[in-house]
Formats: structure tokens, sequence, C-alpha cells
């Protein structure tokens, strides 16, 4: 009997201060005076992972490895790929090429620093780069990286670009490969099927069914992704965010560490770097 694919793992590494839900509501300038829970809620993700065998890659901030580098000497000590978030949580399309530049430069910097390894993997906060940031996958081959999973081939209000290819690819010769972020087909359009604010909203069997199609009828590998605040249920709550931000970041935030231990438990898991080797070409 052939082993199904095994999926990459991923998790995007920031605090519950730092999420774009919450970008017109909590300054940046005000971050620092906020309680910070990023480095105790991914202990209990590199726990998890550790109770089930599993190694991932971890995209994380510049900003969080700045104040907390013991944390990331943790995550690679554990046998985990680091990546870079980027350095402030900035979408890509808003801050332009030059400071795009900047910011992956500058977190990569405190990466390596703060690991002593390599960082070649790259996530865009909110999945911001896409068809408003044709230069971004040239800019990251510039910097040193070698690949990018920063595209989401789906239609949302926040991010998206529902025509990009849901497979491996390189938007650009002179540009690093694009691992997009893991869709099903269904009723003529792209569904997610690659966890954050997603997996928390849908029944678990469903979400279960759509990656055994990815895995199976597709013959693919998924990349599945998550937060560690999504894992901390008694995080302070923002009152004055919208409606519509705090059912995004709230709901189902007490069973998401349930959820976690099925997913783990039912599939196959691996890094980015070795899940998708042949076209890293490691």
């Amino acid at each position: 009997m052939i082993a199904p694919p095994r999926n990459a793992m991923t998790v995007d590494v920031e605090d519950w201060f730092q999420v774009q839900a919450f970008a017109g509501t909590l300054r940046r300038e005000d971050w620092e005076g906020l309680e910070r829970r990023v480095e105790a809620n991914t202990e209990r993700v590199l726990e998890a992972f550790a109770r089930h065998g599993v190694r991932g890659t971890f995209f994380t901030l510049g900003w969080v490895a700045e104040r907390h580098p013991l944390l990331i000497r943790r995550i690679v000590a554990a046998g985990h790929e680091l990546a870079s978030h980027g350095h402030g949580h900035e979408q890509v399309h808003a801050i332009g090429e030059a400071a795009f530049r900047e910011d992956i430069r500058r977190a990569k910097a405190l990466l390596e620093d703060a690991g002593g390894v390599e960082v070649r993997g790259y996530r865009a906060p909110t999945f911001s780069i896409g068809p408003r940031t044709p230069w971004a996958h040239a800019v990251l081959a510039e910097e040193g990286h070698g690949y990018s999973s920063s595209v989401f081939p789906v239609r949302h209000d926040l991010y998206g670009a529902p025509d990009a290819p849901r497979g491996p690819h390189r938007p650009r010769p002179d540009g690093v490969p694009e691992l997009p972020m893991t869709t099903v087909r269904a009723l003529g359009r792209n569904l997610p099927c690659a966890g954050g604010g997603w997996f928390r909203l849908v029944p678990y069997p469903l979400f279960r069914t759509g990656l055994r199609r990815v895995n199976g009828a597709e013959d693919a590998r998924g990349i599945f992704y998550f937060h560690p605040w999504e894992v901390d249920p008694a995080q302070p709550r923002v009152a004055a965010a919208g409606r519509l931000s705090r059912f995004r970041h709230y709901t189902g935030l007490g069973s998401m560490m349930a959820r976690l231990e099925m997913l783990l438990r039912d599939f196959r898991w691996g890094r980015m770097d070795e899940v998708f080797a042949a076209e890293l070409g490691n």
C-alpha cells in the first residue's frame, strides 16, 4: 500500500496584537506596552509537535526574534525549519518595494543571528503577495531567500489571488519559487484548505475530507498554517475591534488545540524544505 503524501506543517509566529484584524484598532507604536504571550504559546505548540513526532516550519517575525532570541534557539534545537514572516507584520503591497526589501533584510538578519541557521523560506503577512506586487519574488531572491509561501489562490476581502496557480510554480524567472497555500476545487471556485481561521470555523471532519481529497484524488501535498495565539483562549479581548474582526479572531480558540492534536494524528507532516525538496532543489 502506498503511503499518502506528507504535508507541510507551518506556524506563523506572531503575537495576538499583531494580527491584521486589529491593525485599525491597536496602534503599532503601542505594541511594546502590550502583554507578550507569543513565547508561552509557541512553547505549547512545540510541546504538541514533540508529542506527535512532527517537525514543521516556523515562519517567524523578526520583531519576535529580536525580543525572544531564546525561543528562536529552541525552535531550531527541536529540529524545525526557521523561516521568515518579515519583521513588522506589514502588508507587502501597502509598504512598497523599497520598504519590503528593508523589512525582509532586517528580519533575516535577526532570525539568523538568533537561530544560528540560514533562513531560506518566507511568508508574507496576511498573504499580501499577489498581482499588486509583481516585484516581490525577485526581491526575495536578491535578498537570499530560497522560496516563498505567500500566495493564497482564493477570493477574500483581506487577501487572495484567485487566478494564481494552485500548485508550486515560479512566478518570474529571476525570482524564488512560490509554494501557494492549499485549496480544494469545488463549485467552480478555489476553497481554502490550509488552516488559519477557516480551520477553526468549519467542522473538523469537513476540513479532514478536503485535505484527504488533496492528498488522494489530486495526489498533491498540502500546506497547513496556524498561529501561536490560536491555541490561547485566555488572551486579552480587544473590545474596540469591529464585530467581524472579533468573530474571525476569537471563534474556536477554546477547541483549537484539540483539533490540532487530531490533525497531527490524522495526516503525515514535515518541514516545508523537506516536503517540497524537489521543487527547491534540496
